[in-house]
This record gives C-alpha cells, structure tokens and sequence, in this order.
C-alpha cells in the first residue's frame, strides 16, 4: 500500500497534465497561466512544485519534451505536452471515489470549536473580521465570474460552474455569519459537563 500511494499522482501532477493537455509550453509559461487563471484559489500548487511536478512526469512518460527557442525571460527551455499515457493517468485518476467523498475542515470552523477558550470580546471581533474577509472575496469573485462568462461565452463551463459555487458558499456563510451575531449574546456554556469534557 505505502508503494502505490508513493506512486499515486498528486494535486499538482493532475493540473499539469490537464494543462499540457490544452497546449504545450515551459514551467515559466505553465506559473504565469496558473497565476491567470487564479488556479491557486481551488488547487494547492507552489511554483516550485509546477517544477517538481514537470521533471517528475516527465520520467514517467507523462509527458514529452522538446526544446524551445524562445528568449522570454530566460533561455533556452523545456516545453512539455501530455502524453496519450498522461491523458489516461489524467483521466484514471478522475474516477477516484474520494474526489466525491470528503469533508473539507475550514481554519475558521477550527477556530469556532475553540472560540471558547479566547478572551472576552474576541468572538465577535473575529466575527467582524471573518464578515469582512468574505465580503470583499465575495466582491472579488462576482468580478472573476463575470470575466470568465466574457472569456467562455456561455454559462454552461466548468469554471462558471466552479465560481458559481463558491460565490454560494460565501453567501450562505455570511448569513450564517449575520445569524449568529444576533444570537452571540446568548452564548452559553454547555449545560452538561460531559459534553464540555468530563465531570471529573
């Protein structure tokens, strides 16, 4: 078991290849259109890993290189392209069930757990700021979803799909948000002391 994970492709491995597949182009090429497409926002992929990432599929026969020419911000280098073998792994990789099957945990979700133990008035200064926070990404995001309606010319793609769908998570915890800071007045310890960690 630890060899087949060891062999399992990564996040960033995955991204790649999708990217390749669309056309080819050097490391330098790949952190730009990364960083274009804000594909940071939904995927956790360094700059140093897209490196990582090339040389490692690239001994797999994941992807092909060949050299380029072109002078743009530095010299000579590799471009790379996925392979019908990348395509596959791309694509085997796709079906995996866990892709559907798992509970994201959330800082802030951490934070409430825990919220208890912070000093007084911390609750709903941490409140104000977590509000704040997903209002001005929620403004930020409005503005990326307009621009890929632009850029696709439809509504019915993926990355509309994606944005819609993080456009409504924020919405639905900012009202949550609005929720409890009627309610945060009433706060109250747990009435049964095994649920709060024991009765001694």
């Amino acid at each position: 078991m630890p060899a087949v994970r060891k062999r399992e492709l990564t996040t960033p491995d995955l991204v790649l290849l999708s990217l390749l597949a669309e056309r080819p182009m050097h490391g330098y090429q790949a952190n730009l259109e990364l960083e274009r497409r804000e594909v940071r926002d939904w995927a956790g992929i360094s700059r140093p890993q897209v490196y990582y990432s090339l040389e490692k599929l690239a001994r797999r026969g994941l992807v092909r290189t060949n050299k380029s020419d072109e002078p743009a911000a530095g010299p000579e280098r590799t471009v790379f392209a996925t392979t019908a073998r990348g395509r596959a792994a791309l694509a085997d990789a796709l079906e995996r069930a866990d892709w559907t099957m798992q509970r994201e945990r959330p800082p802030f979700l951490t934070w409430v757990a825990l919220s208890w133990q912070a000093r007084p008035g911390v609750f709903e200064q941490q409140l104000r700021r977590r509000q704040a926070f997903l209002e001005r990404e929620l403004t930020r995001e409005a503005e990326v979803l307009r621009s890929i309606r632009d850029e696709v010319g439809h509504r019915f793609h993926e990355a509309v799909w994606m944005v819609s769908l993080v456009i409504e998570q924020f919405r639905t915890e900012l009202r949550w948000l609005r929720k409890l800071s009627v309610e945060v007045h009433r706060r109250a310890p747990a009435r049964h002391a095994e649920y709060a960690g024991g009765s001694g």
